[in-house]
């Protein structure tokens, strides 16, 4: 007998499992395929799950603030208690280092203060005090660790940085996911594990389903790809690539654990940290681990990759160089002969901002490109997503007309054609990442 439903969200990573949350609450029988034996077992795992609300768009802070009180409200949030406890969200400040490459975050501030969206300036000097032992010299460029100027300061300190004092981040990304699968579940969603999704059924121009790797069919008039580092391929297999300017890629990416230096309290007093400088982004890890990856700098080899299921997961010489980098800060941090922490995918487009949007077949619809930078929103992004839905399916021509949501904390009502596929590239984006 085929399973059938009112949609079929493939991934029940952080976003697509909130995406069944959301869709549940408005009453829709939603059935979420997964290949994983559980909700978050995915790219959502492997995610540093920093909760940070500085963008050089004004879209994207609007949205990044919204995102911040569903964290700070988590339980409310969900509308159930979870017998496997609830993820936590350590509120502790991320500090963002001012640089020529960021204009000095005059878009950050600006944008910020025109959201009322708490931050702090530091000087140099209130860098060095609450930070004791960081070293303020410019590195810029940043380099592999194999250059032969690594290390070597290039002249001139750091101007300050900006404090935002209720960002922070998640301690079990994993948990997040389950947390939200737990409460759609109460709300009447189905999860279906250890299902690959082998091909996307449609009838005339309009999907009906989803082919299982096994042969089952799963039957809905309206299907979501949330599918993180598999969402390229999904794409494929629906055929709705060619109208797409904005496409996504998955990206190996490497993070370091390094242990804090003696003395040093960074489990209960470190912060998220971002510095453009060295081209490095750290937080607290248990175990008072320092938790470093990449920015993402020319410098840094692009590793895409086609299979996400086969590739490599030994760390390489990005690992030291990672850990290298923010040493030139810390000098007192030691770098252990030993390697750990975590090698996973990121989903990404051209320009770094996820693709949330329909598709050119009809009911198959995108929530893509979220890795790295989107796990903060994931719950806002569901509520967008469920809102696109529902107006497309009820006759709203997104493409001519993009929907405009109003952001419920906020009450501000934000352009859902930001995040088209068929935008140009955003070249206010930063082109990075942030964990």
């Amino acid at each position: 007998m085929t399973r059938t439903a009112d949609a079929i969200i493939i991934g029940a990573g952080v976003i697509g499992a909130a995406v069944a949350f959301e869709l549940a609450k408005k009453g829709w029988k939603t059935l979420s395929v997964d290949r994983n034996a559980q909700a978050g077992h995915g790219s959502t795992s492997g995610s540093c799950a920093i909760i940070r609300m500085h963008y050089s768009t004004f879209d994207g802070t609007a949205f990044a603030w919204e995102g911040y009180h569903y964290w700070r409200d988590w339980a409310d949030y969900l509308e159930t208690r979870d017998p496997s406890g609830l993820a936590t969200f350590r509120e502790t400040g991320c500090l963002v280092m001012k640089t020529e490459g960021n204009e000095y975050l005059s878009k950050h501030m600006e944008n910020s203060k025109a959201l009322d969206c708490p931050f702090e300036e530091w000087t140099s000097a209130t860098i060095t005090e609450r930070l004791p032992g960081y070293d303020t010299q410019l590195f810029h460029p940043p380099k592999t660790s194999d250059d032969p100027g690594f290390g070597a300061p290039t002249g001139g300190t750091l101007r300050g940085g900006v404090f935002w004092p209720n960002a922070g981040y998640v301690t079990d990304p994993a948990l997040s996911a389950q947390n939200l699968a737990h409460a759609a579940k109460a709300k009447g969603a189905e999860f279906l594990h250890g299902a690959t999704v082998s091909d996307i059924l449609t009838a005339g121009s309009r999907t009906k389903g989803v082919r299982l790797a096994g042969g089952e069919e799963l039957h809905a008039p309206v299907v979501i790809n949330v599918a993180g580092p598999a969402s390229s391929r999904i794409n494929a297999m629906a055929g709705v690539t060619g109208d797409m300017i904005i496409t996504t890629r998955a990206l190996r990416q490497e993070v370091v654990h390094v242990p804090a230096p003696e003395g040093l309290d960074f489990d209960n007093h470190g912060i998220v940290l971002s510095d453009s400088d060295i081209a490095v982004y750290c937080r607290p890890e248990h175990g008072n681990n320092i938790l470093i990856g990449s920015e993402d700098p020319p410098c840094d080899d692009h590793v895409w990759v086609d299979d996400d299921t086969g590739y490599n997961r030994d760390f390489t010489e990005q690992w030291r160089t990672q850990a290298l980098r923010y040493a030139q800060r810390l000098p007192t941090l030691g770098i252990p002969s030993r390697m750990k922490g975590v090698v996973d995918l990121y989903d990404v487009t051209e320009d770094w901002i996820p693709i949330y949007d329909r598709s050119s077949l009809d009911g198959f619809y995108m929530a893509c490109g979220t890795s790295g930078n989107q796990f903060k929103n994931a719950p806002i992004a569901a509520k967008m997503m469920a809102a696109l839905v529902e107006a497309c399916e009820a006759g709203h021509d997104h493409d001519a007309e993009p929907l405009r949501f109003t952001l419920p904390y906020l009450g501000r009502a934000v352009n859902v054609g930001f995040y088209s596929r068929k935008r140009s590239i955003n070249q206010e984006s930063s082109f990075s990442v942030l964990g």
